[in-house]
């Protein structure tokens, strides 16, 4: 496994993914590999193919959270209460191990910056067996079935009903704050989500295949999706196939591996494109790279950050426990088999997009593969 293209072969030929594109980048410098077919017994994987992004969605969310704060038109201390009405007045179980309904008023208003530090109070901790977290999975639903989701005002609502785990601050809390982010910026903008990001992201970073669906023209270059054992679960003309009636901020677009070197390339280079065009100002995009979670917060959600903070929308290396941790670090991973993350200090990209479900947030051998390997390279 010299190269990229021998290490993802290695993992299609044991059997642990049906195919999987890799990209790593530096110093101008892109190798790009693809190995495998698009489908089990379909046809090859290519490097433009496309893939379900799951939750290397949130930085793309957090990015445009901070476009409309550069506006004006929310800012980081606001309570989001003018914007999500429905959790004006929330309220927080007594203690982690509380029933949900032994509850206390929210000791202060959840602001934009608890969303984008995922300590708002919702969401997901380490442990699932604790009975608010009970009551939120059926509202908070799995991601990657974006057809489970009702549409963004029905969901607000009914998380409206779930109390929060722990008070605004206090935790870091996987998942949720991000699915919210999606419905502040549709409210706050005026747009559709969809229409918001298409407008001010991927048309400016030319991100041709980026969306929350897939056309019929583009579908020869879908990849199906499955769960560990090569379960099929949705295929080309599946989910994707049409806009979602919930379009999620934390989970829901579909891409290729070039689109997002596209985004990770306009953070590093301080919120430029390629083009000389600035969507987002430097110190926008300090924020959104550096961590800003205390020990306290990440010793709730260890189970996700495996010792790492969290910036917006994705984590932050802050301690150099595996070769591939280098402090600064920023991106995150995909339920769907994905991960995206770009060093600052090196200017090093990586990217792995694959087409088989994670079965728990501690990431898969062939994925830990991959990140060694571009720490090799970089």
């Amino acid at each position: 496994m010299a190269d990229l293209h021998g290490l993802l072969q290695g993992h299609v030929d044991d059997g642990a993914l049906p195919g999987a594109v890799g990209l790593v980048a530096r110093d101008g410098q892109v190798e790009v590999a693809a190995a495998g077919s698009m489908a089990v017994g379909g046809a090859p994987m290519a490097v433009d193919s496309i893939f379900r992004f799951a939750s290397i969605t949130k930085p793309i969310a957090a990015a445009a959270v901070m476009m409309l704060v550069e506006e004006g038109r929310l800012a980081l201390g606001e309570p989001i209460h003018a914007w999500l009405p429905e959790l004006a007045e929330p309220v927080v179980v007594r203690t982690p191990s509380s029933e949900p309904g032994d509850v206390v008023p929210a000791a202060r208003p959840i602001t934009v910056y608890d969303l984008l530090t995922s300590t708002a109070g919702y969401g997901f901790p380490s442990d699932f067996s604790l009975p608010a977290v009970q009551r939120l999975f059926p509202v908070q639903r799995d991601g990657r079935e974006v057809r489970g989701f009702p549409e963004a005002d029905v969901w607000l609502a009914e998380l409206a009903q779930v109390p929060m785990l722990y008070q605004p601050g206090q935790a870091y809390l996987y998942d949720t704050c991000s699915t919210l982010q999606g419905v502040l910026i549709s409210r706050a903008s005026g747009r559709s989500l969809p229409d918001f990001l298409a407008e001010r992201v991927f048309e400016p970073l030319g991100m041709a295949d980026t969306a929350f669906e897939v056309p019929a023209a583009k579908r020869d270059r879908f990849t199906s999706y499955y769960r560990t054992g090569l379960e099929l679960v949705d295929g080309p003309d599946g989910q994707w196939s049409s806009l979602p009636a919930f379009p999620l901020a934390s989970a829901g677009l579909a891409g290729t591996a070039h689109d997002w070197l596209a985004f990770a390339r306009m953070l590093l280079a301080g919120g430029v494109t390629g083009g000389g065009r600035r969507l987002l100002s430097a110190d926008s995009v300090r924020l959104m790279t550096s961590d800003h979670t205390t020990a306290a917060q990440r010793k709730v959600g260890e189970l996700f950050l495996e010792g790492q903070g969290w910036g917006f929308g994705g984590s932050v290396d802050i301690t150099d426990t595996e070769p591939w941790n280098v402090r600064g670090r920023y991106g995150w991973v995909g339920g769907t088999g994905t991960t995206a993350h770009l060093v600052p200090s090196t200017g090093t990209v990586s990217i792995l997009l694959t087409q088989v479900g994670m079965d728990s947030p501690v990431p898969a051998a062939w994925m830990r593969d991959f990140w060694r390997y571009a720490a090799t390279a970089s």
